[in-house]
């Protein structure tokens, strides 16, 4: 039956054997043909023609390879590496022929009906496509022709270095698979126990019932009895190339003024930004590289509330290269070359204002980013709140500007951490409080007999909170307003008990926390530190 009246697509599968090690070959500055083996978590993952003769197989142990062969070069696999490397050699491949998709680094698919007709035939397409691949000085590529890409790459496995196409006629994929072996399915759970059933080649898997391996092995399963069947129904969908974005102005000769080159950006920023209006995206973030004639390059991120428009552009070039100088400084090395990298866009439909407007204030924005510019990077500083179990520890100073990523993960458990409650019937949200005091406020908390709370090691109060009054202050710089004062408090929740670093007597601090809300409705923080109490921060 012909592949295309029975749905699957006739593809053209594209291989280049030890890609890995090419990849990590030209890295490191080697040459392929060195015994050469490519490691993924202690075990070889690829080797070259030269180690292979050695003895050197995939799935050793390093030790057992290089007791193989003494000189063998053992190079750490880079999946960044391996897929930067084959790139270009999707480029060179779609200059000539569209819609190729990548199946992984070093394998690529694409449909073999255009090439056909336009070359005249699948084996001359064939033929044309590794010729442009020797031209881009990469050699041993394979291809194979079939119905649906699983039985175009097994095609192209069983090709050899002589016979470099391998054509399987349409209709006649379940006959060639029929006596590959399982392992072809690379399912490796899958495949162990249908070793341990008896079946060891794909036609002898394929002969079960559809149902009956749906109920035994699952969808997995099924999907892979498909494939043996011969009837791999996946389409081939070509890459889609993302738009160059970045922009790239080279001064010839270098410019050591800072408003020459805050006039020259603005051009390119306009382009830049045309560009983005045209594909529907907006910039939030944009990285600007700065190039000068002694050989740095200056690099900053800048971070927008809503998008950048051309004007917001030049003004951080401007401000990036200005520093604390003027408009008209100079320079202390001339620029050679500005990059404006948009390093994340979005769509413009993600970043509108609302019915009745409430976006962020970009002369807020503004204002903070052009004070850094002058003060420094770290002169304007913002807070995000991270993990921990005191509020303090977990105010993260971040630069206005760079991405707000805390210092303590919280996603990871903080046994004792303010989450409470306060009476019966309310639930108080874990929110930071507004303000934190650089010093805490020593205070007293009585109950309603007038005797000060204590906390005993279970957690047990010797009274219900009533009231509390802060102390003067000891510590330099913090004024407490109405000391003294007796604050009658309506509602209170805790104890949270917190014991850190209890393995070390000098240090070991154990706490009880409360929060307090007062007929102000006004909300504290307060810790017990043995009989000593403080107010930790306010919720205003």
């Amino acid at each position: 039956m012909n592949g295309l009246m029975n749905g699957l697509t006739r593809t053209m599968v594209i291989w280049v054997p030890d890609w890995p090690v090419a990849a990590a070959a030209v890295a490191t500055g080697r040459s392929p043909a060195e015994p050469i083996a490519v490691l993924e978590k202690g075990k070889v993952l690829a080797t070259s023609a030269t180690a292979r003769a050695e003895g050197v197989r995939r799935g050793q142990q390093a030790r057992d390879a290089q007791s193989r062969c003494p000189e063998l070069v053992v190079l750490k696999y880079d999946p960044v590496i391996d897929a930067r490397s084959f790139d270009p050699v999707i480029s060179c491949l779609e200059a000539i022929t569209p819609g190729v998709q990548v199946i992984r680094p070093g394998m690529c698919a694409l449909k073999a009906r255009g090439p056909a007709r336009f070359y005249g035939s699948e084996e001359a397409a064939a033929e044309k496509l590794l010729d442009r691949l020797e031209t881009y000085d990469v050699h041993g590529g394979r291809i194979g022709i079939a119905d649906g890409p699983f039985a175009a790459e097994q095609a192209a496995r069983v090709s050899s270095a002589q016979t470099r196409v391998h054509v399987v006629q349409p209709g006649g994929s379940p006959e060639f698979l029929a006596p590959l072996s399982v392992d072809a399915l690379e399912q490796p759970a899958l495949t162990d126990l249908l070793r341990r059933l008896g079946l060891r080649s794909l036609g002898a898997f394929a002969q079960l019932p559809r149902t009956e391996v749906l109920t035994r092995f699952g969808q997995d399963g099924a999907f892979a009895h498909r494939l043996a069947r011969g009837y791999d129904d996946r389409p081939v969908t070509g890459r889609e190339i993302p738009p160059e974005l970045t922009r790239t102005l080279d001064f010839e000769p270098s410019v050591d003024r800072v408003d020459q080159v805050a006039f020259a950006v603005r051009a390119v920023a306009d382009e830049l930004i045309a560009r983005l209006t045209e594909l529907g995206l907006v910039c939030t973030t944009l990285r600007v590289e700065v190039g000068t004639e002694s050989g740095r390059i200056h690099e900053r991120e800048w971070l927008h509330p809503r998008w950048f428009t051309a004007a917001d552009v030049v003004d951080r070039v401007r401000w990036q290269l200005q520093g604390s100088g003027t408009a008209t400084s100079e320079l202390t090395s001339p620029v050679v070359r500005v990059r404006l990298i948009p390093d994340q866009a979005d769509p413009v439909g993600a970043h509108v204002d609302g019915l009745w407007g409430g976006g962020p204030d970009e002369r807020i924005h503004r204002a903070l980013s052009r004070v850094q510019s002058m003060l420094g990077h770290g002169a304007v500083m913002s807070v995000v709140i991270g993990g921990g179990r005191g509020f303090a520890e977990r105010q993260t100073l971040v630069p206005w500007g760079d991405p707000a990523v805390p210092a303590r993960s919280p996603d990871q458990p903080w046994p004792g951490a303010i989450t409470g409650s306060v009476g019966a019937a309310k639930r108080w949200p874990a929110l930071a409080p507004t303000t934190v005091f650089p010093e805490p406020i020593p205070a007293k908390v009585f109950a309603a007999d007038g005797a000060q709370v204590s906390v005993s090691a279970r957690g047990e109060l010797s009274g219900v909170p009533t009231a509390f009054t802060l102390l003067p202050a000891r510590g330099p710089g913090v004024q407490v307003a109405n000391s003294n004062k007796i604050h009658p408090i309506t509602a209170w929740a805790g104890p949270w008990l917190t014991a850190e670093r209890w393995w070390d007597p000098s240090t070991e601090s154990r706490q009880a926390r409360f929060q307090f809300q007062t007929a102000d409705t006004r909300a504290w923080l307060f810790t017990l530190h043995q009989t000593t109490w403080q107010a930790q921060a306010t919720y205003d």
